[in-house]
């Protein structure tokens, strides 16, 4: 899948790497840019090297947690995989709700209207919290019978419901950091959504092996202290978010007066985001189909799923971080009439995606089994786990196309045609290919990871078809 000639990169010359290192400079400390205008390489530069390190922790986390957790055996690493597979519709919700949210902000600031971008962001967040309280209270209540729901054995019902009610429980605090950080980046301050969850996984991995294990002061909760650790550090992750936002000097300048429900922006925004939660929702549930087939081989097959898994976020993350600049860079550009350097930011950013996701792929299909019994030491968790790594990292160089050409339609406001794409992919091909490749064929767990290389593979290919028609650059936000 070539991209076009002219994204071509330039020749690395001293004064380049110069240039390089105070562009990097300058989108750490967060410097205000016009992304409209000027080199398209250094647009996205700006944007990207924040959402990068930004997604980048995340992963550290996302495997961190794991890694804590996994040592007290193999229910407790089924339980958090069952979990995250619940949660991944409190996650298709905030990320939809941000989808809408980043597209609409976009669009106004290359509009040059910052108070529409703040109206709008005001919008979003009365929508999130709203939902986030509905979703928070049936999580908590239900979190037993949704896990047995999931298949989960009577051990892992024992040991992880407090776990999964203090994660449910606390879905505000993911769906505000979602929707905060996407006004940020949104506005092109991608350096402050960075700091956000940075405090917020920092806090993680600090508070987390502390109530997990009982150190120092901190009482021993098992695997229910990895949650209570992750709220608390979203809890401030969040707090945090809504004061820049709300602070002097901020971009998206959000007022009193902005808090008002204006029921035009909200149609707007809600209509952008219900079918960017729908497409986010088709995507995720598919995870939750796949770890119900995997679960049925046994708790050990599940762990060693969820050890596979988290470690490719570590790499898939930060891929992220390069797919969302694409988005604002998109956004922005439409706002400003440009449609031509919309599609010349997109195809640069899969350029530099792909060159990304194809050496971590490599890495992770080398060295698969030191890295996954860095996490394990049951020698069946290990093989299912280095297993489910080799198979999804070889689909990575596909991944990259695929992320990027998916969040550069929602960037532009067809959040239609990705959450076509994704039920088509995901729900009538990956899941149905899974189950028979699992369990009609009789390949077991292999064939659920099989699955996931081929439809994100497939995902890459009809999305750069439909992309080239060009049809994403008429929308109107």
């Amino acid at each position: 899948m070539a991209a076009p000639a002219e994204i071509a990169a330039p020749s690395v010359t001293a004064p380049a790497r110069a240039g390089f290192w105070s562009d990097v400079r300058d989108a750490l400390r967060g410097s205000e840019h016009d992304y409209t205008k000027g080199a398209i390489g250094r647009s996205i530069l700006l944007l990207a090297v924040p959402m990068v390190l930004e997604m980048a922790l995340e992963s550290v986390f996302a495997v961190t947690d794991v890694f804590f957790v996994s040592r007290l055996g193999p229910d407790a690493v089924a339980t958090i995989g069952l979990t995250e597979s619940m949660l991944t519709i409190v996650y298709a919700l905030a990320m939809g709700l941000g989808i809408g949210t980043t597209a609409v902000v976009a669009r106004r600031i290359g509009e040059k209207d910052r108070e529409g971008a703040a109206n709008a962001a005001a919008q979003a967040i009365v929508l999130g919290a709203a939902g986030a309280l509905l979703l928070g209270t049936l999580g908590v209540t239900f979190a037993p019978r949704l896990l047995a729901l999931m298949g989960a054995s009577p051990e892992v019902l024992h040991i992880g419901s407090g776990y999964t009610r203090v994660m449910l429980g606390g879905e505000a605090t993911i769906v505000l950091i979602f929707v905060v950080n996407a006004v940020f980046r949104g506005a092109g301050d991608a350096a402050i959504a960075m700091r956000v969850l940075w405090l917020a996984n920092a806090i993680n991995i600090v508070l987390g092996p502390c109530f997990i294990f009982g150190l120092g002061p901190f009482p021993e909760l098992g695997v229910t202290g990895a949650a209570v650790g992750t709220t608390i550090g979203r809890g401030v992750g969040a707090l945090y978010a809504v004061s820049r936002l709300l602070r002097a000097g901020s971009r998206v300048p959000v007022r009193r007066r902005h808090l008002r429900i204006d029921l035009g922006v909200m149609r707007t925004v809600a209509r952008l985001s219900g079918s960017g939660a729908f497409q986010s929702i088709v995507g995720m549930a598919s995870w939750i189909g796949l770890v119900r087939i995997v679960a049925t081989f046994g708790s050990q097959a599940l762990a060693g799923y969820t050890v596979g898994i988290r470690a490719a976020i570590f790499a898939l993350l930060p891929s992220w971080g390069m797919s969302n600049a694409a988005a604002t860079m998109v956004g922005q550009a439409l706002g400003a009439r440009d449609p031509d350097r919309a599609e010349r930011s997109v195809w640069r950013a899969c350029l530099y995606n792909l060159a990304f996701l194809s050496l971590a792929g490599l890495i992770f299909v080398l060295f698969a089994r030191p890295i996954v019994s860095a996490f394990t030491s049951d020698p069946e968790v290990l093989e299912f786990g280095v297993d489910c790594l080799r198979i999804v990292a070889a689909g990575f160089p596909f991944y990259a196309y695929g992320m990027v050409l998916s969040q550069s339609f929602n960037g532009a406001g067809d959040t239609v045609t990705p959450t076509l794409l994704n039920l088509f992919v995901f729900w009538l091909w990956e899941l149905p290919l899974a189950w028979a490749l699992a369990v009609k064929l009789g390949i077991g767990p292999r064939g659920a990871f099989l699955a996931v290389a081929v439809a994100f593979s497939t995902l890459a290919v009809a999305a750069a078809a439909i992309f080239r028609r060009g049809r994403w650059k008429q929308v109107v936000v």
